[in-house]
């Protein structure tokens, strides 16, 4: 199982250099990949008092594929992963083509986690319909795959029209792999049609047991298994002490996770250097796993 970092921007500030010392301590104690949420646009509570979703116009967010180009720049083999990207906010063929150069820029370390986001403020402002979302992501992602792997194609449907035409250059991922993040029935048979993987919000096992189980019945619908896909959860920091961490790391190995992410933000970390501090207690807690 690899292990990974949530990269702590809600809490982290904006400063290039702590950024930096972020990502080049991550790949010097030897994590596997950073990940990083999405929102473009957060939203005032008071006038949109309907939302539900934990984050507002107060909460800091970058653009993730900008901030990985820089990630990239300083750093040599750590991969990047987007957990997860609201995909239906944005242009399918722009979209492809931002992905495909930081993947080239990268080196080939990019990874994408992908969602439909809970956020109609967002959707507005984007002038895209917040209420088709789920439907045209599984166009997007037949779309993103062919124009990562073809030089020139023609596609047509209900969204997207392009007429022998392609990128150029082509990303090194010929495709790029896309993860689902989300824990709707419809969500996890996307995963199982059309998934490299899936990234559950559930801190347990026996939280996911259920959508696990229903994952695996789907997987086998469409002629795949679990080791067709990557499953990746997070662990909080904040969970409890080592021997916590311990029982969380055995048991999402146990149900066949490929990958997890240490998730430090929600700690009571009030500076940059707290959370790289925290990163360093932890790659020491797993070298004596």
């Amino acid at each position: 199982m690899k292990i990974g970092l949530v990269y702590p921007q809600t809490e982290f500030g904006n400063d290039p250099e702590a950024i930096r010392e972020y990502a080049q301590t991550a790949e010097g104690l030897g994590f596997s990949h950073i990940l990083t949420y999405d929102h473009i646009l957060g939203a005032n509570p008071q006038t949109h008092s309907y939302l539900e979703g934990p984050y507002t116009y107060q909460d800091a967010f970058q653009s993730p594929l900008l901030l990985f180009s820089f990630m990239a720049s300083v750093t040599k083999k750590i991969e990047f992963v987007t957990g997860i990207l609201i995909l239906p906010q944005r242009q399918t063929a722009l979209f492809a083509k931002q992905a495909a150069t930081l993947d080239i820029l990268s080196g080939g370390r990019l990874r994408l986690g992908i969602g439909i986001g809970w956020n109609p403020v967002e959707y507005e402002a984007q002038n895209e319909n917040f209420h088709n979302r789920g439907i045209r992501v599984e166009d997007q992602v037949s779309l993103l795959r062919k124009l990562w792997s073809q030089p020139l194609l023609s596609y047509r449907s209900e969204w997207h029209r392009i007429t022998d035409a392609g990128l150029n250059p082509l990303p090194i991922q010929r495709p790029i792999p896309i993860w689902f993040g989300g824990h709707a029935k419809l969500v996890l048979r996307r995963v199982a049609q059309i998934g490299d993987g899936w990234m559950p919000n559930y801190r347990r096992v026996s939280q996911a047991q259920t959508s696990l189980d229903l994952l695996s019945h789907y997987l086998d619908e469409c002629g795949r298994s679990q080791e067709d896909i990557g499953l990746e959860p997070r662990l909080l920091y904040a969970d409890g002490n080592q021997g916590t961490w311990m029982e969380i790391l055995t048991e999402w190995a146990e149900a066949g996770a490929t990958h997890l992410s240490l998730n430090t933000m929600g700690s009571g970390f009030d500076s940059p250097q707290k959370h790289i501090n925290a990163i360093n207690q932890f790659a020491k807690f797993i070298k004596k796993v």
